[in-house]
């Protein structure tokens, strides 16, 4: 079961809090989620009953300015750090994983590279890497309207205003097996998008632009082990970037899944869970 409370925070925002709480059986391990964009934090859906299964406890949010959480305007994706950190402080958790999907993926990664002493390991799945970095062409196998969207938030907030204002979804940026995950068993992430896209269009476009922006971490100083899961055939976010991201963070194992994209890659999220654990039980 899923239980859902707001967190208020010292500096006046608002958090909106998911938990599936200790359960029935023995928690191995907490794992915080990170939504892509745009969806609202409910945890994965689809990976609940393999979590119950393995005593994985599941925590989340919705990000700035999605669904329950108060906007917070110019944030970076370093950001997320000290709001999970006063999650867990609230909830009297010392230590947690991280795992993440999409936009989401940066933000766990993020977690992992500014609470070394707290996360103790993270699952990065179909993740961007920073933009502006060297020794990547950051938009590069992009779809046509992923890379126009991003480069609308390139030239600022007015611009990327105009440009969702006046866009559609495109079903080329997923690939054919995208398509059937997402009308089949993680078809959940429809409805969380749903929900996002529903409310103020605020939280898409403060991730939009933190993604075009500085990260505000180092990853090469992450230290908590990183599982990077990416699809060869991603549209939205290219391998390249999952390539790059391995070699700059030295703890990072990188996944390659040739012939899966931006979503279908989600079908090795259960090993995922598979891989924090036996990870994490070395600690």
């Amino acid at each position: 079961m899923v239980t859902e409370k707001d967190l208020a925070l010292n500096d006046g925002r608002t958090l909106h809090v998911y938990d599936t709480g200790p359960g029935d059986t023995e928690t191995r391990l907490l794992v915080f989620w990170h939504h892509g964009t745009p969806n609202v934090g409910a945890p994965p859906e689809p990976l609940l009953a393999a979590a119950a299964e393995r005593g994985v406890r599941w925590v989340s949010h919705d990000r700035p300015g999605y669904g329950g959480s108060t906007p917070h305007p110019g944030r970076a994706i370093s950001s997320v750090a000290a709001d999970v950190a006063a999650i867990a402080d609230a909830l009297g958790v010392e230590k947690f994983a991280v795992m993440g999907h999409s936009g989401g993926g940066s933000h766990a990664l993020a977690c992992a590279a500014l609470l070394p002493e707290r996360v103790l390991g993270a699952v990065c799945v179909s993740g961007l890497a920073p933009a502006g970095v060297e020794g990547l062409d950051w938009f590069a196998g992009m779809s046509a309207s992923g890379e126009r969207r991003l480069r609308a938030a390139s030239a600022g907030r007015a611009q990327l205003e105009n440009f969702l204002s006046d866009s559609e979804f495109d079903p080329d940026d997923f690939t054919p097996a995208d398509h059937d995950l997402l009308s089949g068993e993680w078809s959940w992430l429809g409805e969380v998008a749903e929900k996002a896209i529903q409310g103020d269009p605020g939280g898409m476009m403060d991730d939009e632009l933190a993604y075009v922006a500085e990260w505000g971490c180092d990853l090469g100083q992450v230290r908590p082990p990183v599982l990077l899961i990416h699809g060869g055939q991603d549209r939205i976010a290219p391998s390249a970037h999952a390539e790059w991201l391995a070699n700059r963070c030295d703890s990072a194992k990188l996944w390659l899944r040739p012939d899966e994209g931006h979503i279908s890659v989600l079908g090795s999220a259960v090993e995922a869970l598979d891989w924090l654990l036996q990870d994490t039980a070395r600690k």
